[in-house]
């Protein structure tokens, strides 16, 4: 099973879907998690670690509750270029998009590290 699978089982995942359509939503995730152009889930794990955002990354990799993002330090973590290009390509409000791959990258991250480590091909 993977990360967008076990995503659209989740809480998350299910109240973003009020906000995008079901088609868009894996489709963006895919953009960013996967091969797109920010290098996968490690890299973006990577950058927000980086940034400052550590003990988010943290909470997510590890067990127990998960620290939230907001869409702003997303943002400022992705640039607001690539988000701008992913809301223009899948024709949705930048904020909005901002403000759910916030909602739905700490359980992506949860997702995919289920024994606290982030596997190699992540």
């Amino acid at each position: 099973m993977g990360i967008l699978d076990s995503l659209e089982n989740s809480p998350e995942f299910r109240a973003a879907l009020g906000q995008l359509e079901a088609a868009v939503v894996p489709a963006v995730l895919g953009e960013v998690l996967g091969k797109g152009g920010q290098g996968g889930l490690s890299a973006i794990v990577a950058k927000l670690q980086q940034s400052g955002l550590g003990d988010q990354v943290k909470s997510w990799i590890g067990n127990g509750q998960n620290l939230p993002i907001t869409a702003e330090q997303l943002q400022q973590v992705l640039g607001s270029d690539i988000v701008k290009q992913l809301a223009a390509r899948f024709d949705i409000p930048v904020d909005q998009l901002a403000k759910v791959l916030a909602q739905l990258l700490p359980a992506a991250v949860d997702h995919a590290s289920p024994n606290g480590k982030l596997p190699h091909t992540a």
